[in-house]
């Protein structure tokens, strides 16, 4: 028995809008969210897991850089996707389209559309999900999550290469394509990317207060809010996830190894020079706050072990697991005098889940590489 398709187009879309004016102002914004999204997410993947040869290059200033950089990408991320389903909404009936597949040509360019929605569909809400570090899929988010990105970035440019024409047909009101379409259906557009517009601005307002301290009180949605924490700090990483105790410190000891190795304990680390330093605390997950640290600078430690003024640093901690249990920090991250192994926050004795006895501070830093329970310092 065969099925036979009848001839003809499938569907019929008679609602107004679903047009190239509409889908090119709507396109403008979501692609200026999308590169910025791109970029500021490159910079991040590149300061927790920098090659090699960048490692000793990566600057330490500006302190509040990476706040501001994971901010922006979160913010964007967010932003983008209202626009995205907007986005979506004003070229859907193109999926409808019949013949499905014209040409060659044609067939190329609906599977590079495909790769273009799909990548930025999951971009969007596994980064979305990231934020609440709820992970509901097998695969590891970190590297999946970075090699999708550059899959969207080559997808966009190839439609954007392909649909040129007819965007710079559509980019101003007084484009020539613009100008030909029904002038009726103006002030409606108008008014459409007007809404889309205040729900950017309305998603961003209430969610960018969890990165920008002066819009907190208008953080309603973000899924972390910064003035929650033990010791007026979030805490992502607690200590009975790292599985470390009050019991397993009791014999604590920082070993700092090079040339020249030692041991010192907690009372032998308070009596060294103790330095104050206020620096932001700012996560992946695009939350961050500023707080004030005490504590030892780890250029003093490398250099009584023996490391010169080029020294790098690696931080073990006690933590039984996890990806950032061992953590390399490159010269000028250890040798910048604003980079503490902090034994106090925000005038008190660290808490156990901030890192009891002491913890890594650093300028310009993710907040998974401030590593927490520090119980070995390497001179690199």
């Amino acid at each position: 028995m065969r099925l036979t398709l009848p001839p003809g187009p499938p569907v019929t879309f008679k609602a107004r809008l679903h047009d190239a004016r509409t889908a090119t102002a709507i396109g403008r914004l979501l692609g200026l969210a999308v590169v910025v999204c791109f970029a500021t997410g490159v910079l991040s993947h590149v300061l927790q897991h920098p090659p090699g040869w960048l490692a000793d290059r990566l600057p330490s200033r500006p302190y509040w850089g990476y706040r501001v950089t994971q901010g922006l990408h979160v913010a964007s991320g967010i932003a983008a996707v209202p626009l995205l389903l907007a986005k979506l909404w004003t070229v859907y009936p193109r999926l409808f389209a019949w013949p499905p597949v014209r040409s060659l040509r044609h067939a190329v360019e609906r599977i590079s559309v495909a790769v273009l929605v799909a990548a930025a569909l999951f971009e969007l809400f596994t980064g979305l999900l990231n934020t609440f570090q709820w992970y509901p899929w097998p695969f590891s988010f970190v590297p999946v999550h970075y090699a999708v990105a550059w899959l969207l970035l080559g997808s966009l440019l190839l439609h954007l290469a392909v649909q040129g024409p007819k965007i710079r047909d559509h980019f101003t009101r007084r484009s020539p394509g613009t100008l030909a379409l029904p002038a009726a259906d103006g002030p409606d557009r108008r008014q459409l990317l007007l809404g889309v517009t205040a729900a950017v601005g309305a998603v961003t307002l209430t969610t960018v207060g969890q990165s920008v301290t002066a819009l907190g009180p208008l953080d309603l949605f973000a899924p972390r809010s910064p003035s929650h924490g033990v010791q007026g700090l979030p805490v992502n990483r607690t200590a009975a996830a790292a599985r470390v105790t009050r019991a397993s410190l009791a014999d604590w000891r920082l070993t700092v190894t090079g040339p020249r190795p030692y041991a010192l304990t907690l009372d032998e680390l308070r009596a060294m020079a103790q330095y104050e330093v206020t620096l932001p605390i700012a996560c992946v997950e695009g939350w961050s706050k500023s707080a004030h640290w005490t504590g030892v600078r780890v250029r003093d430690l490398l250099e009584r072990a023996g490391g010169g003024p080029r020294s790098r640093a690696r931080v073990v901690s006690l933590e039984e697991a996890g990806a950032y249990r061992v953590m390399e920090m490159g010269r000028l991250y250890a040798q910048d005098p604003l980079t503490l192994l902090a034994l106090r926050l925000n005038g008190a004795v660290l808490s156990l889940d901030h890192g009891y006895p002491a913890r890594i501070i650093a300028p310009n830093r993710p907040g998974v590489l401030q590593t927490k329970w520090v119980g070995r310092l390497e001179v690199a």
